[in-house]
């Protein structure tokens, strides 16, 4: 049997390879959007991808599942548990076996048994791995998706918080409690295979351990030792970070099926003046994705500076709309990339690029980075909005005094709220993210803003008497 996985280290996400040597065939677990590079490293180990499975209808991240039916003609293994809300609906034409719990199917000699483990979504699923090819007659791990995480498990709300599912969050929650139960009557010995890490929205406390067994999710889990169900469900629901608004997008884009995508070939703008031009048109939204220190020096005008890396989806997620046109500034050698990495959450609709390189002569936005001692002085003179832009928990934990709490996933929104008189004064925990929500004011109107270098971390080590708590 081969055995590989792959982490998206953008959305920390799971995908997981798995081989049958004996027979050429392999299964793709939870695919991603992007799956070429994983096509070919199954090919230069003489297997051919045949099927995928998914654990659930993901909503952080577009899966692959149906790409890789339609292309490559691979087979599926879909839940069908949940009611009919939770079912997938773009699978007529296409080689589909609807799984359920205690369900079998295999891939050459590997046996796959499907586990009903429900709380994060109705319809979620497990799948129980044993190498019969190996000569194994007992089971070597499983693949949880969103289920059990290395130290903590998936959450219940955001079919709430995202879909708008009303009243489904304590509902997942009980679900959750009997799936534990059930997890915790596996043997120990079993590898346990997630579907997040680290970074990931879809739990609290999710471990970077890539991997980790049944029996020690037992011993150190929170969840696993917490035996009182009404004791469970308030701790699971309590202090879940804010759901990102895309999530909303990926459950339906995952539910009814993502577009297939061909070959990107997107053209670049030949000068300066038709960047501009197309960032003034209504629908259109420039995103740049130079690093904050460039960007600082000069930003076109109506644009959002979000940072090519591990930023990009999660804040594009959150600020760009699904029916605007996109235009990237990017450097030519992360062009491809960047346009996988917003392709990965749904943001199809990229439309034009710009090199860095032309931009200098229509860049003429700017806003200020300031250290805590002028960030201070400035706080205290009435005309300043002072704006924290950090999440709730951060914010509960602890505060500037005087500041107004706008999350930066909501800024585009709530920004514009403010007295567009006023210079704003912005700041988060560590200054990267009032960075990009300086440059999201930018594009609201604002002319003077300003925002705090090394956020809230160097408040708290220069001025510790005055935090808020």
């Amino acid at each position: 049997m081969l055995f590989r996985s792959y982490f998206d280290e953008k959305l920390a996400q799971y995908s997981y390879l798995v081989g049958c040597q004996r027979t050429g065939e392999a299964i793709l677990i939870d695919p991603p959007r992007s799956v070429e590079a994983i096509l070919a490293d199954a090919k230069k180990e003489g297997l051919s991808v045949s099927a995928a499975a998914e654990t659930h209808i993901h909503a952080d991240f577009v899966s692959g599942a149906r790409q890789l039916a339609e292309k490559h003609g691979v087979k599926l293994y879909l839940s069908d548990e949940g009611d009919e809300n939770w079912k997938y609906q773009y699978t007529d034409n296409l080689n589909v076996e609807p799984v359920t719990d205690g369900s079998t199917f295999k891939i050459g000699n590997i046996e796959f048994k499907v586990l009903h483990t429900p709380g994060h979504t109705p319809e979620s699923i497990s799948f129980i791995l044993t190498d019969r090819g190996g000569g194994a007659d007992k089971p070597m791990g499983i693949f949880t998706g969103d289920f059990v995480f290395v130290g903590d498990i998936g959450r219940p709300d955001l079919l709430e918080k995202a879909a708008g599912a009303a009243g489904t969050a304590e509902s997942g929650a009980k679900a959750m409690f009997q799936s534990v139960q059930r997890f915790k009557e596996l043997p120990d010995y079993l590898m346990v295979w997630p579907g997040h890490g680290a970074g990931s929205a879809c739990g609290k406390s999710l471990g970077a351990v890539p991997q980790s067994t049944v029996g020690y999710e037992k011993q150190f889990n929170w969840a696993m030792k917490e035996t009182n169900e009404a004791a469970f469900i308030e701790e699971l629901l309590k202090d879940q970070p804010e759901a990102p608004a895309y999530f909303a997008e990926m459950k339906k884009v995952n539910k009814l099926g993502p577009a297939v995508l061909d070959e990107t070939n997107v053209e670049w703008f030949n000068s300066a003046d038709d960047l501009a031009a197309f960032s003034q048109q209504p629908g259109n939204i420039v995103i740049d994705t130079r690093p904050s220190k460039e960007a600082e020096k000069g930003l076109v005008p109506g644009s959002i500076n979000i940072p090519f890396g591990k930023m990009l989806p999660n804040w594009a997620g959150w600020l760009i709309n699904y029916d605007e046109d996109i235009a990237l500034i990017v450097k030519p050698e992360q062009a491809e990339e960047a346009i996988q990495t917003l392709q990965s959450i749904h943001l199809d609709r990229i439309v034009k690029l710009a090199d860095p390189a032309i931009i200098a002569s229509v860049a003429t936005e700017t806003y200020t980075s300031v250290d805590t001692e002028t960030f201070a002085k400035l706080k205290d003179n009435k005309d300043y909005q002072v704006i924290d832009v950090r999440n709730d928990s951060e914010w509960k934990n602890g505060r500037i005094e005087g500041t107004e709490h706008k999350m930066l996933g909501h800024l585009r929104k709530e920004g514009s709220k403010l007295d567009p008189n006023k210079p704003v004064l912005i700041h988060c925990q560590s200054g990267a993210r009032s960075a990009i929500a300086a440059s999201v004011m930018l594009g609201l109107g604002y002319k003077d803003v300003t925002h705090l270098t090394g956020g809230f971390n160097a408040w708290s080590k220069n001025r510790p008497k005055e935090v808020l708590v």
